[in-house]
Order: C-alpha cells, then structure tokens, then sequence
C-alpha cells in the first residue's frame, strides 16, 4: 500500500530534519520541498502562531499539490507583556542575526528582577488539505526563566538565554534528544505524530 505523503512546509533543512525525527512512525511520508523541486517564501503576515502556521500549511499544500504540515513558534516574557511573541517580526524584536536578537531582548529586561523573569516558548503545528481544510492542529508550551546572558552552543533562536529549572541548563544546553524531550515544538510534535496515525 502506498504511504499518503505530507509536504513539510519549510526550506529550513535543519528544522525538516527535526520534524523527521520528532514524526517518525507517524504514518505517512514526510517530504521536504527540497524532494519535489519547490522553494516557497511565504510572509508570515497573521496575527497569530495559528494563522502563520495556517498561512504557510495553506502555501505549501497548494504549490505540493498534498497535504502540508507548517509550525509557528515564539518566545513570551511575562516582563515584556508576551512579548516578543507571535509578531516579533513587525514590532522591532527581530535583529539581523540571532546574537542582535538576544541583546534586543537582554536590553529590554535590564530592569527585570530575576524572581520576575518567567515566560515559555510555543509553538503550534497545523496540517492543511490541498483544498485548504485543516486535519489537525496541536500546540505545545514550555516554561523557562529568561537568563541574563546567553549559554550554551546548541539550539537556535533565544535558546542560550532560556533557562530550565528543572534541569539546570538553558535549551542551548542540551543535546537534541534532550531539548526534543522537553521543548514546545517536541511536545506539539509527540501530539501531532499521533493525530497523523488516526488520518492515515
């Protein structure tokens, strides 16, 4: 029997071979647009994580001609009101790489007590049928403290500046079977994985 095939709706390769890990058995075939020639840059113009994640599924399927899987994700500071949230992108969170993105949000918390500098990534993953119909849609969080410099070489994003109590280290930290055990995009993954097998 053929496997139905899933586009994953990303040109990072990084993040495609993530996604692989975290949806193994999950029932379908996981393709990256790398597989089938196309390359899509889609403005991620919502309000929220569900639209982004919707806005870029919904690219993707139509271009794939089947079914898409998208995510979007983000930091919240308690401190910074949600910030940067899901419109990091529009409100000046954004720097050119990820070092100036750190010292954005290091300088805007130079005020915070360590006591008051909580928040939580998360992250929502949505799959699309080609007509635009979604099948599935799960979201994960995971809490931190927001540290006042960065550690670790792992990761990417605000990872050297995400501390985990319960483990000591900041998402930077961790080697990837560790972070892929905690993070938002892990927990919203596992969800998923499963919601995948019941479409099959």
């Amino acid at each position: 029997m053929t496997m139905r095939r899933l586009l994953l709706a990303t040109n990072n390769a990084g993040k495609v071979a993530e996604f692989r890990e975290l949806l193994a058995d999950c029932g379908w075939e996981l393709v990256a647009p790398a597989d089938i020639g196309r390359t899509l840059d889609v403005e991620e113009t919502g309000a929220t994580y569900e639209d982004n994640a919707r806005i870029k599924a919904e690219a993707f399927a139509r271009a794939g001609g089947m079914p898409a899987l998208a995510d979007d994700s983000g930091l919240e500071v308690d401190a910074l009101n949600g910030n940067p949230g899901a419109l990091h992108h529009v409100h000046g969170w954004d720097g050119e790489d990820q070092d100036e993105r750190i010292d954005i949000l290091l300088r805007a918390m130079q005020e915070v007590p360590a006591g008051k500098r909580t928040g939580r990534f998360r992250a929502v993953l949505l799959v699309v049928g080609e007509d635009g119909t979604v099948l599935a849609q799960t979201e994960g969080t995971c809490e931190g403290v927001i540290t006042d410099a960065p550690s670790g070489a792992g990761g990417f994003g605000y990872d050297p500046v995400f501390w985990l109590p319960d483990l000591g280290k900041t998402m930077a930290d961790l080697t990837t079977a560790e972070k892929n055990a905690v993070s938002h995009r892990g927990s919203a993954a596992r969800e998923m994985r499963d919601k995948l097998r019941g479409l099959v």
